[in-house]
């Protein structure tokens, strides 16, 4: 099931001449010695993909009876830390234990939540839904419930469900009825009908969604992100507007993302870890290119102005190149 998790334009690959046994000794060594050798860590861990990480977890396992992620944890601290371990974690695991910390303790991090939820397939979703329950015994579903509420919460349900159409089919007719639909229950009504814009954005694929705006445009002369920030308001309004701008370009507003945790005064490593560690092996490539675009320089740039150490050390090589 690892190919949901790999796509054309990651900047990790498979790791030519892998032996998980070669690297899981290399790598007990590096935690084992006087002080660390962080960087035997990084040269080993984001040189491989993850299906290949996950064979040297194993490996250390069986060798050394231990689990390579609390030997991470006690050798290593701070982001540093937090990022080997992320790459050691399987995918639908790390999503999982991503949105569980965005809804612990007090108040919920809903940037998080819109950020997973509208980003990963469908397929991706169940595994993660699977891998939620497996680790907390409760259902991602449940969790979601009772941290948020109203058309938000059902919008999210709706995403966390994974049922959203994956097909890459444009369907003009159900396209035109759509937009018509949406300028109904938005711009030609008093109050708006927020099921409606849920039911479409939360299950329509990509590029019907795409084509669905383009009619939109035609029927009310506007755009519809315009008529959601017109007619909508708080995370729901937030939720919908990531849904349309991932349905034009996903690798877009994963930049956007990154510009933001990226800028200003501090750093917000959690964003920063968990989009380059979750997108190294599917789109990096596309979001590094996005991301000079919007901002005139080059992500590795930005990681290297902003972060420190070790930990930049790896995620400058996760970033794969200054361009």
């Amino acid at each position: 099931m690892a190919s949901l998790w790999v796509g054309q334009r990651g900047t990790v690959r498979d790791y030519p001449g892998f032996s998980p046994s070669v690297d899981a000794e290399a790598i007990r060594k590096a935690i084992r010695g006087i002080g660390t050798d962080e960087k035997t860590l990084i040269s080993i861990l984001t040189e491989r993909s993850n299906a290949q990480r996950q064979l040297i977890v194993k490996e250390y396992q069986a060798a050394y009876e231990k689990k390579l992620k609390d030997d991470l944890k006690s050798d290593l601290s701070g982001h540093f830390e937090y990022l080997m371990v992320a790459l050691v974690t399987p995918p639908a695991v790390f999503d999982a234990k991503q949105l569980k910390k965005s809804m612990k303790g007090t108040g919920t991090d809903e940037d998080t939540l819109i950020e997973i939820l509208t980003t990963r397939t469908s397929r991706q979703m169940k595994e993660i839904s699977q891998a939620y329950y497996t680790v907390y015994k409760k259902s991602l579903g449940d969790d979601i419930s009772s941290e948020t509420s109203g058309d938000f919460r059902k919008a999210l349900l709706t995403l966390a469900d994974g049922r959203r159409d994956e097909s890459l089919k444009v369907d003009e007719q159900l396209a035109k009825k759509d937009a018509q639909i949406l300028y109904n229950a938005g711009e030609k009504k008093w109050g708006t009908d927020e099921d409606a814009f849920t039911e479409i954005l939360c299950l329509r694929s990509f590029p019907q969604l795409k084509r669905t705006f383009d009619e939109y445009r035609n029927i009310s002369q506007k755009d519809i992100e315009d008529s959601i920030k017109g007619e909508l308001s708080g995370h729901f309004e937030d939720l919908l507007l990531a849904i349309v701008h991932c349905a034009r370009n996903i690798p877009a507003f994963l930049a956007e993302r990154l510009h933001r945790a990226l800028k200003g005064a501090g750093t917000d490593e959690f964003t920063l870890n968990r989009i380059m560690v979750s997108r190294s092996e599917i789109d990096l490539l596309d979001i590094r290119a996005e991301f000079k675009k919007r901002c005139g320089y080059s992500l590795y740039s930005a990681i290297k102005s902003d972060t420190s150490g070790d930990y930049e050390t790896a995620l400058l090589k996760l970033c794969g190149g200054d361009d």
